[in-house]
């Protein structure tokens, strides 16, 4: 998937456990893992924001894009034929 969760990053930094996170924000430890995993499917701009909060960062620090494998393939490829 090309959206990256960087809530462990985060955790990291702010030196959290994932079962205080969760307590702060609302949310069962086991769904902050699936969005910690990059498993989710969607999340709410409200549990973004509690994230964003308890964590004290911007939605920019805890999620990222980056091109999947096969798209970085076609670009090289493409520049490659011009």
């Amino acid at each position: 998937m090309p959206i990256v969760v960087d809530i462990d990053v985060m955790l990291a930094r702010r030196k959290m456990s994932v079962g205080e996170l969760a307590e702060r924000v609302g949310i069962t430890p086991a769904n902050l893992a699936v969005l910690k995993n990059g498993r989710a499917k969607a999340v709410r701009f409200a549990t973004l924001a509690a994230l964003c909060e308890a964590l004290d960062c911007q939605p920019g620090d805890l999620l990222r894009w980056e091109a999947e494998a096969e798209d970085a393939a076609s670009v090289e490829a493409d520049a490659t034929v011009r």
